[in-house]
């Protein structure tokens, strides 16, 4: 798996080479064209790949585990409409999924947040505002961000987050500091739904149902109706085919919480 570290210092190496080579036998200028356009091209996939894990270390699955247990994973919300249909959804199924919360969406719906939490659900940061230009906050406002969010859980629950989802997947080295700094674990996900998408429901149960087995982390969203109806099937085809959705957590075998 291709790391930033590494390739960078191997870019770098390769320029030092092709500038020596140029004081004795001159190099075209397109070849540090191209050495740079293929590390720009690179850096640019690894920062929104997250499971190339480019920039930092995400979990993305257990496929060790000896149990038929998948992770459903939630981002985006609360949401007032949906998150209750999504609740009720789990309960009846007797399942357990993992919901990365935004600081904002929780501030704006503090009771449905703790209702996550009562339930027995797993919560995690999804950042505060979840902006769109986050992939281009600088470190200090990355960690303001989880802070103000993680403040907020604390406030509501008393528990410290230890789990985050870095918003829209996107990673930098902004982002690896401030999780270093703050000592959270990334998770990411190895089934993508695509709910968000224009996709059909039916394109969107079959892009998961044709991936999924045990181990994986399924990424959702309790946002929309359209993921609403795909999580009433999915929940039957794992019931039929003998998974079990819990939290990642468990699934990972990691704490998701300080104490």
């Amino acid at each position: 798996m291709l790391r930033r570290k590494p390739v960078s210092v191997l870019v770098l190496l390769l320029f030092g080479i092709l500038l020596l080579l140029d004081r004795y036998s001159e190099i075209p200028s397109w070849t540090f064209a191209i050495l740079f356009l293929l590390f720009l091209g690179i850096t640019v996939c690894g920062s929104f790949l997250i499971q190339w894990n480019y920039h930092l270390t995400s979990l993305h699955a257990n496929k060790a585990t000896k149990n038929n247990e998948i992770a459903l994973t939630f981002d985006d919300g609360p949401h007032p409409e949906y998150t209750p249909q999504t609740l009720e959804l789990l309960k009846k199924h007797d399942a357990k999924a993992t919901f990365f919360c935004t600081g904002k969406a929780i501030e704006q719906h503090p009771e449905l947040f703790k209702k996550i939490f009562a339930e027995g659900h797993t919560v995690g940061n999804h950042t505060y505002s979840h902006s769109k230009s986050f992939g281009f906050f600088g470190t200090e406002k990355v960690i303001e961000e989880l802070h103000k969010t993680a403040d907020v859980v604390k406030n509501l629950t008393g528990k410290q987050l230890k789990l985050y989802r870095p918003a829209f997947g996107v990673t930098n080295p902004m982002i690896e500091k401030a999780v270093a700094q703050l000592k959270v674990q990334s998770i990411g996900w190895n089934v993508r739904s695509l709910d968000t998408t224009s996709r059909n429901e039916a394109a969107v149960l079959e892009r998961i149902t044709d991936k999924v087995s045990k181990g994986d982390i399924v990424l959702l969203h309790d946002t929309s109706q359209k993921t609403i109806h795909v999580l009433e099937r999915l929940l039957l085809f794992l019931d039929d085919n003998g998974l079990k959705s819990v939290t990642v957590d468990q699934l990972l075998n990691i704490e998701a919480y300080d104490s």
